[in-house]
């Protein structure tokens, strides 16, 4: 199959959308965690989940930005660059959670609760060095990158503006998941709603557009004979 830029970015559409329903998904009966919990095979699978969901989310807004970076202006790549960021720093923190903590639950246990209840901004008694840095920064870069991101595609209303007001909301919300924890899971229902959004709507985007045709094996074989000609 040939590999083009439609081909690409509904690659990028269908990332998003698994990125959202993975999102959704994982909060659904989501145990209570703590030192004793992080070990299970449930909390494992949904922690290995929201690694793929930050790799496959982060996926699907570099293709919501690149259908439309002539027009999204700076707003729109400061806001990209700094959600991105959050996605990349939420899959090592995620990472942690799922390969880490479950390994050194049983012989570093207040340690482990530690980083949990930092993760849930619940009280720390202990030091768990840069892994509160780390929280902190994944938390600041995703609210930040999200509503700013959110608010430029809102503004050149190329894709869903529905699913663009929904993830400004959504990542705004997740503050309130250190104000009422009882519903923390709550939160990141809009979020993932809104990367389905998105997604669908990149996909419906490239319906309707001939595929870019790939670069004839001539042309890549002697770059400079077409050139030339």
């Amino acid at each position: 199959m040939a590999i083009t830029t439609s081909t690409l970015f509904r690659a990028a559409a269908v990332a998003a959308v698994a990125a959202g329903l993975i999102f959704i998904g994982v909060q659904i009966n989501h145990p209570h965690l703590n030192a004793a919990s992080i070990t299970s095979s449930d909390v494992v699978i949904r922690n290995s989940l929201k690694m793929l969901m930050a790799a496959l989310a982060l996926a699907g807004i570099t293709g919501v930005y690149l259908l439309q970076v002539t027009k999204i202006g700076k707003l729109g790549l400061v806001g990209y660059l700094v959600f991105a960021a959050g996605y990349l720093s939420m899959l090592g923190t995620e990472y942690v959670a799922a390969l880490v903590l479950p390994s050194i639950a049983h012989t570093s246990t207040a340690y482990v609760n530690d980083v949990i209840a930092a993760a849930t901004n619940a009280p720390v008694t202990g030091d768990i060095g840069q892994m509160r840095f780390a929280i902190l920064f994944t938390g600041l870069t995703y609210i930040a990158g999200g509503v700013l991101f959110a608010i430029a595609l809102f503004r050149v209303n190329v894709l869903a503006r529905w699913a663009s007001a929904l993830l400004a909301v959504g990542t705004l919300s997740a503050i309130g998941a250190g104000i009422v924890p009882q519903y923390e899971r709550l939160f990141a229902i809009p979020t993932g709603l809104a990367l389905v959004g998105l997604g669908y709507s990149l996909w419906r985007a490239q319906s309707g557009r001939p595929a870019s045709a790939p670069l004839p094996d001539a042309v890549v074989a002697h770059p400079d004979a077409a050139a030339a000609a």
